[in-house]
């Protein structure tokens, strides 16, 4: 006999962060309302607490004191948290379990990285979504999950066409950067990169898509020629996947687990953080001139893939 399938229907999440999409902010927190959506589809009922967020730090002793008016008037199975504050403030009660899930460079850098450390030995589950992650908190036993990419939203699809629907010029050759403007996200290193690109190759542009709904984005990575990305540091960076989903050649910093997942895909090229080393790999995803065979190498990394990890811990927890 095989083994039995956990018991789901029924059993109640609460799931905490302090980053989710509202409409003044559609593109914060995608991947987290991706798991949500997703482990509802598994026949769990979740709720969803926002606290803190957009660098509001004073907003989660509100978020907290919220917390556990909820988790007293309701009962749950397991609390999933998402940041490191967020897992302080699960961890604030003792009736039920927590699982903390890690995104990013909150783990390896600054002065949140010993704070992580410490809350990530007093929940009851650990999630990151790189190995890099799981060695810097010293927790062989974590569980490295990372974020699936919504297939069926991040397909290849006809170059004209999207160029067409976003405005974007059909003749030039489009170098698209996606994600926050933030200063670790370098993009003074891309810009001075194209810059110097642009002296040989005046048809080539940069294009920026920071802060769009997100079901605009693989439309963009349609229309452009490469993607690049010039990060300090990453955990498992959305882009890079959702990218590869769509067959779009990578020029790309080695961050997180950035080297894992474009392999030796043809047309993706690792760079120093360094804007002359990131021209001569423009140049070569440029003279590629051609989609990659991307979507292969992420078939493994899909949202259901994801959803299916995440519930076996769950299973575990409760």
């Amino acid at each position: 006999m095989g083994q039995a399938v956990p018991l789901r229907i029924g059993r109640k999440v609460l799931m905490l962060t302090n980053m989710y999409p509202s409409a003044d902010h559609p593109d914060h927190g995608v991947f987290v309302k991706e798991q949500v959506e997703g482990v509802r589809a598994q026949g769990i009922e979740v709720d969803v607490l926002m606290v803190g967020g957009l660098r509001q730090k004073a907003s989660y002793l509100k978020g907290a004191l919220q917390f556990l008016r909820q988790v007293r008037q309701k009962r749950y199975d397991l609390i999933h948290a998402h940041y490191v504050f967020c897992g302080v403030i699960a961890r604030m009660q003792f009736g039920t379990p927590v699982l903390l899930t890690h995104h990013g460079i909150e783990v390896l850098q600054g002065w949140t990285a010993p704070l992580c450390w410490l809350i990530s030995r007093l929940v009851n589950g650990v999630v990151v979504t790189s190995d890099e992650m799981r060695r810097a908190l010293g927790l062989p036993n974590a569980h490295v999950i990372p974020c699936g990419v919504d297939l069926a939203l991040f397909r290849p699809q006809s170059q004209r066409e999207a160029r067409e629907r976003l405005g974007l010029p059909l003749k030039k050759s489009l170098v698209l950067f996606v994600g926050l403007d933030r200063p670790e996200k370098r993009l003074d290193v891309i810009r001075t990169a194209v810059a110097t690109l642009q002296e040989d190759m005046p048809q080539v542009q940069l294009v920026l898509a920071s802060g769009l709904p997100h079901d605009l984005i693989p439309w963009y990575m349609n229309a452009c020629d490469v993607l690049v990305l010039a990060s300090d540091r990453e955990g498992s960076p959305m882009a890079i996947k959702e990218a590869m989903a769509c067959n779009l050649p990578i020029v790309s910093v080695d961050a997180g687990d950035v080297a894992q997942v474009i392999g030796t895909t043809e047309g993706c090229f690792l760079c120093a953080q360094d804007p002359s080393d990131m021209v001569a790999k423009l140049c070569l995803a440029l003279r590629f001139g051609k989609r990659t065979n991307g979507r292969a190498a992420v078939q493994r990394l899909s949202l259901t893939a994801m959803v299916d990890n995440l519930t076996r811990v769950y299973s575990e927890l409760w």
